[in-house]
């Protein structure tokens, strides 16, 4: 399936004099942006350093903000057609550079770019800015934090979640409180949870050294769990109230239809529990049997609750063989509705990782010769196979077919070097290239799960290099010359579409909204277009493990 959601995510059209005025304001924009674009949060001091230039240009230096002083001095290369934006693109590389300190672009006859940082620490802040994102995120709870001095805040929200009324527990209460809102509206849905947190334990699978010394001063800060496992439990914790009794799980709490834009607290319309379904209970059994893996040494009880909860829904699965959509009659909130199996697939992956259990490590086998593609390009909620492949192949457990991991190896890196060679092919180096979707800055920043994997098992230098490019796309490498984070970077998105900056005015900080949709001019930086500028837990938590890989030692 695509990789976006569907339209019932996000309430009704625009309409045609909004979409003209949307267009409008995208040509202004568009306009404007300056002729220097490149990542504006900056670069690593021993990795590559470009920058994409889109007016006619021969020279440049690499100055020193404050004193002006030329450290370095270049010639572009180009110019290059660039497909998707149609403009003849320079490109300056200034690799060479390795001293840290912060410094711009000065190209002759264009100017100079937006300032940008050389350090080893360089992601640390957006990483931390990005993850504080979820803390902001959570419901039924108050949050506050700072940024650029400026306060977000607020209140204990939805502490009436959720109603049985569409899960045959008539007008009656159930606690579900806690998780995080998933995107723009303040609902809760299980099949995005997973995608998001899946792609946070793979960050802690991979990056545990650089992620436990990470302090992101939470109400949690300073117990035995570390700040990245706590602001997750956040979420466990409201997933584990989604399961019914028989073990199956609810699809999502949310109410009947999006709400206006007003402050979490403010929201006071009714939120019921929604029918079962087989993708959102399988998603279930992943997260809660990996959580039983990571939090076995900080919190033993949690993780016995979590490992409970996993046995008991993958039983449910097994007694219930049938891909179940759940029934989302009288909601027009985010359907998130999706086939089953590589949700079942990632669900074995994880029950047999955390047990030993041979019969699920037959489902697992079996599902991965049965998937097509093995290794998915291009994923989302919609598509979490991925995850699942990858627990195996990393796998220290024995017992797994060597015909098949070697197969799930050489398609991984095949698909890796196809990411290489399109990221080459394009202006920006993007590495999704000229594909556009609804939320494909989330699938440029996923782009980074498969390069890392790649480069664990082949240590290439180019794959960390257009993992990089992501990075470096997301931060303002684009034709905008723009960051899509809000708060981070250099001119990031002032009007996302979301409820509480709708509220407060300032954008909340520390959010990838969804980025240009159907093509790549078509990024409108205007709260109305939910199309491309909402944001959303799965590009957060896609964006978290982009940048892990990079954050150094406090």
């Amino acid at each position: 399936m695509q990789n976006f959601r569907p339209i019932q995510k996000f309430g009704r059209r625009l309409a045609p004099a909004l979409s003209r005025a949307l267009l409008m304001a995208c040509s202004i924009s568009a306009g404007a942006a300056p002729s220097i674009r490149l990542n504006t949060v900056g670069f690593l001091p021993d990795r590559p350093k470009q920058a994409t230039i889109a007016l006619v240009c021969t020279n440049f230096a690499i100055v020193r903000v404050g004193d002006g002083k030329a450290v370095y001095r270049g010639v572009v290369t180009g110019p290059r057609v660039n497909a998707d934006t149609g403009e003849e693109l320079f490109l300056a590389d200034f690799t060479a550079v390795r001293e840290s300190g912060s410094f711009q672009i000065d190209v002759a006859g264009v100017g100079r770019s937006a300032p940008f940082r050389i350090a080893a620490n360089v992601y640390n802040d957006a990483f931390r800015t990005v993850t504080r994102g979820m803390y902001l995120w959570r419901c039924g709870a108050s949050v506050a934090g700072e940024r650029d001095g400026q306060t977000f805040a607020h209140a204990v929200c939805h502490t009436n979640d959720a109603w049985l009324d569409f899960v045959g527990g008539g007008h009656t209460a159930r606690d579900s409180t806690r998780g995080w809102h998933d995107a723009g509206d303040y609902n809760k849905y299980v099949v995005n949870a997973g995608v998001t947190v899946g792609c946070m334990f793979r960050a802690w699978d991979d990056f545990r050294p650089q992620l436990e010394k990470v302090r992101l001063d939470l109400p949690e800060s300073g117990g035995k769990t570390p700040d990245f496992l706590a602001e997750i439990k956040w979420e466990l914790d409201w997933l584990l109230t989604m399961q019914a009794t028989d073990g199956s799980v609810y699809h999502k709490v949310s109410t009947a239809r999006f709400g206006p834009f007003i402050a979490p607290e403010a929201e006071r319309t009714d939120r019921f529990f929604t029918p079962w379904s087989s993708a959102a209970t399988a998603d279930f059994v992943a997260l809660l049997a990996q959580a039983a893996r990571y939090f076995h040494e900080f919190d033993p009880a949690f993780a016995a609750q979590c490992q409970k909860a996993a046995d008991r829904s993958y039983q449910f699965l097994a007694d219930h063989p049938e891909d179940h959509l759940a029934d989302l009659t009288g909601f027009s909130t985010g359907g998130y509705q999706t086939g089953d199996q590589d949700d079942r697939l990632w669900a074995s992956a994880e029950i047999w990782e955390t047990t030993g259990s041979a019969a699920a490590l037959r489902d697992l086998e079996n599902r991965l010769r049965a998937q097509e593609p093995k290794i998915e390009l291009n994923w989302d909620w919609g598509n979490v196979g991925n995850l699942g492949a990858l627990t195996y192949l990393f796998s220290p457990r024995p017992g797994r077919d060597a015909e098949l991991v070697s197969q799930l190896r050489k398609l991984l890196l095949a698909t890796a070097d196809g990411i290489v060679k399109t990221r080459d092919e394009h202006g920006y180096a993007r590495p999704l290239g000229t594909t556009y979707y609804w939320g494909c800055n989330g699938g440029v920043a996923r782009q980074v799960v498969l390069l890392q994997a790649a480069h664990r098992l082949n240590p290439n230098p180019r794959y960390l290099e257009v993992a990089l490019d992501a990075v470096s796309h997301l931060f303002g490498r684009n034709v905008y010359g723009r960051s899509f984070v809000t708060g981070v970077g250099a001119e990031p998105p002032l009007h996302p579409h979301d409820r509480r900056s709708g509220k407060d005015g300032p954008a909340w900080p520390g959010y990838l909204v969804g980025g240009a949709n159907p093509k790549a001019t078509d990024w409108h930086d205007t709260q109305a277009d939910y199309r491309t500028n909402e944001i959303a837990i799965n590009w957060n938590g896609a964006l978290i493990y982009a940048l892990a890989g990079f954050i150094a030692d406090p």
